[in-house]
């Protein structure tokens, strides 16, 4: 076995029900939810446990929500004795990876990523931008039809770089509609609208920036203790100033997953670990390279299974 990385989901892979076995079987679980709940002054667990579904996919919910369950899971996993050499996370995952290599208190990460979808939804008013998914497309030819659609004067940017063949664009709603339009022209087979409530990772979520600027530089960062993957420019990061800067990018830069999970191949990576609901970012890797082992931990089942199979690998 080579290296091993710990990867955690973005926004949109939330569901009603995560957490809620994990908090009734384990003590230490249920702690880190009543945690979140007493950070936020509010019962994000009864959200994330009972619903309902569209309470949870708020911002300003589902960014802590994400965050506490990826942590739980990998508290619980931690029990195996199995180390990353490598952590990233998409978008908002980025936080639990921060979490995850020691640079931030799982307190000071519930509230800042509260702070941060807070941050998100007041930078943009509703009806004003959008994403949507453009499918079959080269990421050059995508980005030169965004930046003409942005020099006509409706601002539109590649903003999650997610695999070969599947890249989401952020902007105006006019922009996002008149680039989607060029890109089917240049032969993309589907361009799909996203339900989301604001332009993220596109130059509208500045003042967010700004703010989250100011939060960043009076909350507690340390350096990395795992060698973290920015989303902004896919290179290892580890002191604490470079953690800042790049999450402070990231609100308005593109999500560069591919470069990111190449970067860790690079790196000597063959097996990735995903910690959070879904199987979302597995997907993704799987198509960047079908040559590495990929996990998913989502529940405390798949959690038992992932820990037995790697022991198994290292017989």
């Amino acid at each position: 076995m080579g290296k091993i990385a710990f990867i955690f989901p973005g926004q949109g892979s939330q569901t009603v029900g995560m957490g809620k076995e994990l908090a009734g079987n384990h003590e230490r679980s249920r702690a880190l939810f009543e945690k979140a709940d007493e950070l936020l002054g509010y019962g994000l667990s009864n959200i994330m446990f009972e619903g309902p579904q569209e309470t949870l996919t708020k911002t300003v919910n589902a960014q802590p929500a994400l965050l506490t369950i990826s942590t739980a899971l990998l508290d619980l996993f931690k029990e195996s004795g199995i180390k990353a050499d490598y952590a990233a996370g998409h978008s908002l995952g980025e936080y639990s990876a921060l979490v995850a290599a020691g640079a931030l208190s799982f307190e000071e990460g519930v509230s800042i990523v509260r702070k941060r979808g807070e941050f998100m939804e007041e930078a943009v008013p509703d009806g004003i931008g959008t994403m949507a998914a453009v499918l079959g497309l080269e990421r050059g030819i995508l980005a030169d039809a965004a930046a003409e659609v942005t020099a006509d004067g409706y601002p539109v940017q590649l903003a999650n770089i997610n695999c070969p063949g599947q890249i989401v664009i952020s902007g105006t709603v006019e922009g996002v509609r008149l680039a989607g339009e060029k890109a089917k022209e240049a032969g993309a087979k589907r361009v799909i609208q996203l339900d989301v409530s604001g332009p993220f990772h596109s130059s509208l979520m500045e003042p967010a920036a700004q703010k989250l600027s100011d939060v960043l530089n009076g909350a507690q960062i340390r350096d990395a203790s795992v060698l973290v993957i920015a989303n902004a420019d896919a290179m290892p990061m580890e002191d604490a100033d470079t953690i800042k800067s790049n999450l402070v990018k990231q609100l308005y830069s593109p999500v560069l997953w591919e470069d990111s999970v190449r970067k860790m191949i690079e790196l000597g990576v063959d097996t990735f670990i995903e910690f959070g609901p879904g199987k979302v970012l597995g997907g993704l890797v799987k198509k960047i390279s079908r040559d590495v082992k990929i996990y998913s931990v989502s529940d405390e089942q798949s959690c038992i299974e992932t820990i037995a199979a790697l022991k198994e690998e290292k017989q």
